[in-house]
């Protein structure tokens, strides 16, 4: 796993593209503080920047680095939750433009998947995560299932779990400021 690790910090680091296994299913990742790592991604999913993507992080502490003011409620979320949650923060911050929605807020996950962890608190950055598919067709259950195009347009696949089924992608809960919390996907 330590050589998988280094392999994708080395492809972070200059603004590639790696396709690996997360807490959910396989994703497609870069440096989310790399405007120009985040802008190959949608372009490689043929995606409108419009329409964001989650960013994962390692623990509280780089959750708090690039969230202006992680509400209260987020903790008991977290604690509570019995499957993989990504959080919709307000005014998130040290992160790429182009990963913030027009609205001012960003998806953060803290991943529960070791290798994530590892390889996130060794990279020192939160790191995107995009589920492996073009725009439009459906999110790979399988590694084998992920097309050719997201194959050769990623600068390294991760050599681990590639057996592995994939989870259903993670909730989402949209939490406000102002202590609106709402639900986007269960």
């Amino acid at each position: 796993m330590q050589e998988e690790i280094n392999k994708c910090i080395e492809i972070l680091s200059k603004g590639g593209l790696i396709l690996y296994p997360t807490d959910t299913v396989w994703g497609i990742g870069c440096d989310a503080t790399n405007e120009e790592a985040v802008a190959k991604i949608y372009a490689l999913k043929k995606r409108a920047n419009t329409k964001t993507m989650i960013c994962l992080v390692a623990n509280d502490f780089m959750l708090e680095k690039h969230v202006s003011a992680v509400p209260e409620v987020a903790y008991d979320i977290i604690d509570l939750a019995t499957k993989p949650t990504t959080i919709v923060y307000d005014a998130p911050k040290g992160v790429a433009k182009n990963l913030v929605a027009e609205d001012n807020t960003l998806a953060i996950r803290i991943a529960s998947d070791k290798f994530c962890q590892y390889l996130i608190n060794k990279f020192k950055k939160p790191i995107v995560s995009t589920s492996a598919n073009i725009a439009g067709e459906p999110t790979p259950q399988t590694f084998k299932e992920i097309s050719g195009a997201i194959l050769k347009g990623v600068d390294y696949v991760v050599n681990l779990h590639q057996d592995k089924n994939s989870e259903t992608p993670s909730s989402i809960i949209k939490l406000g400021n102002d202590g609106v919390v709402k639900i986007i996907r269960e």
